[in-house]
């Protein structure tokens, strides 16, 4: 079934998930799992419209004061809706990190902030190159440089990487 675009069409906008009732919200997102994200995404809709006029803010530093917002959330948003210099760090981004500037294969519990102070250092402060340079890496990651049995004769980086075969 079309349970996300069934989600939508019920609130296409924050302002209209905001002022929706809690069970209303979560019977609308039945069958996409993860309930909490449904209390997270209605708090956070209440939220920006209470204190943001509606619009999600730019900075990574504002974002991650929502419900439901983390780092990686905060740095996907404002590169990816903003052309925001900065980096968005999934679990991809922070393997392929690992790998290829500190030669590292295993994967912490946490990103460590050295590791995000890296990638800070690698976004290009373009906005529109830092978007790309997102993208890319978080595609480098789920398709290349994946967590088990990595394509290491396929990477792009393989000559400059730590770990690469």
């Amino acid at each position: 079934e079309q349970y996300y675009p069934r989600f939508l069409e019920r609130f296409p906008d924050l302002a209209t998930l905001a002022r929706a009732r809690p069970r209303a919200v979560r019977e609308a997102w039945d069958g996409l799992g993860y309930y909490a994200r449904a209390r997270n995404l209605h708090d956070l809709a209440r939220e920006v419209t209470r204190r943001h006029d509606g619009t999600l803010p730019a900075k990574p530093d504002e974002l991650v004061k929502l419900p439901g917002i983390g780092p990686y959330t905060a740095g996907a948003v404002a590169t990816f809706a903003y052309e925001k210099p900065v980096p968005a760090v999934d679990t991809n981004v922070a393997r392929v990190i690992r790998r290829v500037f500190l030669g590292i294969n295993h994967a912490p519990r946490t990103t460590p902030r050295p590791l995000w102070d890296l990638a800070h250092a690698l976004v290009p402060k373009n906005g529109k190159r830092a978007w790309r340079f997102n993208q890319a890496i978080m595609e480098l990651g789920a398709l290349v440089c994946v967590a088990r049995k990595p394509h290491c004769p396929e990477c792009p980086v393989r000559s400059v990487c730590k770990t690469g075969r």
